[in-house]
């Protein structure tokens, strides 16, 4: 059975829910914070997000396995997030497939002339697959949950040369 990328449907989100709740686990114990925004985010606030921003699904079968979220910015740039695989399958590329998915929408079909996305200070495993695809660190924030980010950035134009 191999892995699908597909648009989220409303009746991905509590499987969305889920994943995202089991995926920022480890993160969370990475920073001794289980208050990190991905946990503490709603079923309605992940509903939402699947009406209105670019929401993308991996599946095997049936079974939602990844997912990642983007949005049009006021500058006109791409903010991605909450990219998560389920951690039985990570390591195999479809957390790359996935941001790719949300690039090209992103791009295409929404406009971005830039991708911007933040991980932890210490979430080398997601930094090393942001650097792998082209991202550059251009800066840190403070995450509303109090964790230290580091900010990336890659220029739309890379994804088009790339992909």
């Amino acid at each position: 059975m191999s892995v699908t990328i597909s648009v989220a449907t409303e009746q991905d989100a509590e499987e969305i829910f889920r994943l995202q709740y089991l995926c920022f686990q480890s993160e969370a114990q990475l920073y001794g914070n289980y208050r990190i925004d991905p946990l503490v985010e709603s079923l309605d606030a992940v509903r939402r997000e699947i009406g209105v921003d670019c929401v993308f699904v991996a599946r095997l079968g049936d079974e939602v396995i990844g997912a990642v979220r983007g949005r049009i910015t006021e500058d006109g740039s791409a903010a991605i997030a909450r990219l998560c695989v389920h951690p039985r399958l990570q390591g195999h590329g479809i957390g790359a497939r996935l941001l790719r998915a949300a690039e090209a929408d992103l791009a295409g079909a929404r406009g971005a002339t830039l991708f911007r996305l933040r991980t932890g200070h210490r979430s080398e495993g997601n930094l090393r697959l942001y650097r792998r695809v082209g991202y550059e660190p251009v800066g840190r924030a403070k995450g509303t949950d109090g964790v230290d980010l580091i900010v990336l950035e890659k220029p739309a134009a890379t994804y088009v040369a790339t992909a």
